[in-house]
């Protein structure tokens, strides 16, 4: 049996969820410990509770879907209107090397699906599903690209499968990258600046770094900051339709962030108006938990458990490279630092996940430990835009190589 919540309920059980997630971190030291996200700390509850009810008593929860991608494109969004490009020198050397890293990581994470596919006996093709198309690229991409697998190149449930690993991504980036950069903060004995990391964010600082920050925000400028998010949304609509059915495609959250940003930087230099970022900020992290708490609540847990061994098998050797990845060349490359830590959180959650499960991972680390301006500032823009336009090249790449 089919029960599906509208909008108005959807939102409802996202504060739910949250509100729970909260309640966990709080009381259980453990969640604490190893820096669990409060979406995912709550959002894995309420999916295990949906997946109780559909094996027990059969019932399959639906939740508004149009809501979940909604708040994704305001908190992608967000992230354009805060990267103007003042913000992208400031990024320096830094946020060259750390794409440099990630353009190394998307070859690897794709090499080893292609690889233990075929050691699996299964098409090569599903590999590059259980590789940077699902896992590095998210729900977006594997949409985008498993429709085309699926009616260009003949894979069957191709959609389907690319959701299911986008799906274990999610959850598996969301649980290792706090434990991963606190483990690596300890063994390297590092520390963050001194202090709460709440009261050393200044103006200057990088948008969703302290989501707990209290920010005065007017009428006046919640109006504003409200027009810029249209804009962005329509110039994704707008750019998304004009594409469709292009050789080259990007997924409508691209064409968000880079709305916000050619938005952004026209108002910076050609108009001269001052933005208010400090609205931004509360915005785009209000959309980055509630996006959360849909997407781990729209968690079909029965299509997870449902999968293949040989796809289980694939997806676990991912994860365990990532996290070598991750700590081996990643963390050293970056520095060996505080910085290069919670930059390993932020790989963590887009190396398996998606960009907003990044922040939410970082926040957990800095909330503990202090600020770190610099990884604030370069894992949204390179997790949320120069990945998505590297991984579309390195997909076509591969496609044309193995179809």
């Amino acid at each position: 049996m089919d029960i599906q919540f509208n909008t108005y309920y959807t939102l409802i059980w996202a504060a739910l969820v949250l509100l729970l997630g909260k309640f966990l971190v709080s009381r259980i030291r453990w969640l604490r410990d190893f820096n669990i996200p409060e979406p995912v700390a709550g959002g894995l509850i309420a999916a295990t509770g949906c997946y109780v009810l559909y094996a027990v008593m059969g019932y399959r929860l639906s939740f508004d879907g149009e809501l979940q991608t909604a708040f994704m494109l305001v908190f992608f969004s967000s992230i354009g209107l805060s990267a103007n490009f003042a913000k992208l020198k400031a990024g320096g050397r830094s946020l060259f090397v750390f794409l440099l890293v990630i353009a190394v990581f998307i070859g690897l994470q794709n090499a080893v699906g292609i690889s233990m596919a075929s050691l699996l006996g299964l098409d090569p093709l599903i590999g590059l599903i259980a590789g940077s198309m699902t896992l590095l690229g998210g729900h977006g991409t594997a949409g985008a690209w498993g429709s085309i697998l699926e009616y260009e190149h003949g894979v069957q449930g191709a959609m389907t499968l690319g959701m299911a690993c986008a799906t274990f991504g999610l959850v598996i980036g969301g649980l290792v990258g706090g434990p991963l950069a606190k483990w690596l903060i300890r063994r390297n004995q590092l520390q963050g600046p001194e202090g709460n990391s709440d009261d050393m964010v200044d103006a200057a600082s990088p948008n969703f770094e302290s989501p707990r920050k209290t920010r005065l925000i007017t009428t006046e400028a919640t109006i504003e900051t409200l027009a810029l998010f249209a804009g962005c949304l329509a110039f994704a609509q707008l750019m998304t339709e004009l594409t469709a059915g292009a050789s080259f495609q990007l997924p409508t959250f691209v064409w968000a962030l880079g709305g916000g940003v050619l938005i952004r930087n026209a108002l910076d230099y050609v108009f001269h108006f001052e933005v208010f970022d400090r609205a931004i900020d509360v915005f785009g992290s209000a959309a980055l938990s509630i996006y959360l708490a849909i997407a781990l609540l729209s968690l079909k847990l029965w299509e997870l458990a449902g999968l293949a061994g040989p796809l289980v098998i694939i997806l676990a050797v991912q994860a365990v490279v990532m996290v070598l990845y991750v700590a081996l060349v990643t963390f050293r490359v970056m520095g060996r630092d505080y910085d290069a830590a919670v930059l390993s959180a932020g790989n963590c959650g887009f190396g398996m996940g998606a960009t907003p499960t990044a922040v939410a991972n970082m926040q957990a680390i800095t909330n503990q430990y202090g600020p770190s301006h610099k990884a604030f500032l370069i894992v949204p823009m390179v997790g949320a835009f120069f990945i998505d336009l590297l991984n579309a090249i390195f997909l076509q790449f591969f496609i044309k190589l193995l179809a």
